[in-house]
């Protein structure tokens, strides 16, 4: 199943969140064939991630977004499992400090892009200002549509520079965002990551869901996509990440650069290195 066709948010298209169904599987029948899925991309990732590295002309930047509780951390531990450590960055972004507040919203973002054959991995991203405040009616219409077209405008700036650009919304229900707010209170090792805030910006859910509706819309491109992924079963939610993101590394069509040295010279070197060292042996 073509996942990035599935999921992907058409610039301009008004869609409504509560019409995209949170608890589908698509494609895949069970935890099984998910797990199946996920290890087979998996691999793949394997190699483009060495490619990426190698051929040093495209960077790629994975912007995940969700309410809390979404999976932004464990899309991270489980989807790219398969990345090189050394060649990821991943940046979680809290609350802005009081330096950051100081500049625009984007001054705290773009350190933090992905240089030429490397991977980050934005946990919330230059989004969340647009979002918490637009769902807390902090900015106007006019404001609004200020934040989006400056996002179009980094992002297309990024693009330009050869970043491969994939943004998910990892789209949980209510009632599943509730159970697991319950595991954590019932979980004693996963205590310390519940916060006030959890419950708070709950009440605001209705207000989130039309600030994603209205961000999504307006900034979902060809060069930049959107894709809402249903994140409810979080064995399908890993699989299908991963597969629009072997899909999207596989359209570049990388190479690995050819050798910037005489290969015959060197196996000669090769040999004669070899020789040496059973001489002495």
């Amino acid at each position: 199943m073509d996942y990035r066709k599935l999921f992907f948010v058409d610039q301009g298209q008004r869609f409504r969140l509560k019409d995209q169904d949170p608890d589908s599987s698509p494609g895949l029948d069970s935890k099984a064939e998910g797990e199946a899925a996920l290890a087979a991309a998996g691999e793949q990732l394997t190699h483009l991630q060495r490619l990426l590295y190698a051929e040093k002309k495209h960077g790629l930047l994975i912007v995940l977004q969700g309410m809390d509780a979404a999976g932004k951390d464990g899309s991270i531990r489980r989807a790219f499992t398969a990345f090189h450590p050394l060649g990821v960055i991943a940046t979680s972004f809290k609350v802005p400090t009081l330096e950051e507040m100081a500049h625009d919203f984007l001054w705290r973002v773009h350190p933090h892009a992905p240089a030429r054959g490397s991977i980050a991995i934005f946990n919330r991203s230059h989004y969340e200002d647009f979002l918490v405040n637009r769902a807390h009616r902090r900015l106007d219409d006019q404001a609004a549509d200020l934040r989006l077209e400056q996002i179009r405008n980094f992002e297309a700036l990024l693009a330009q520079n050869g970043v491969v650009i994939l943004k998910f919304f990892l789209h949980i229900s209510k009632e599943e965002q509730l159970a697991r707010f319950k595991k954590r209170l019932r979980d004693p090792e996963s205590n310390w990551k519940i916060e006030e805030s959890d419950y708070t910006e709950r009440l605001f859910w209705a207000d989130y869901m039309s600030a994603y509706e209205e961000a999504l819309a307006a900034t979902s491109l060809p060069s930049a996509p959107w894709y809402v992924v249903p994140a409810d079963r979080k064995w399908f939610r890993d699989a299908a990440l991963m597969q629009i993101t072997v899909e999207a590394l596989k359209a570049l069509d990388m190479k690995f650069p050819e050798p910037t040295v005489d290969l015959a010279d060197i196996e000669r070197k090769y040999h004669t290195a070899v020789l040496e060292q059973d001489n002495k042996g």
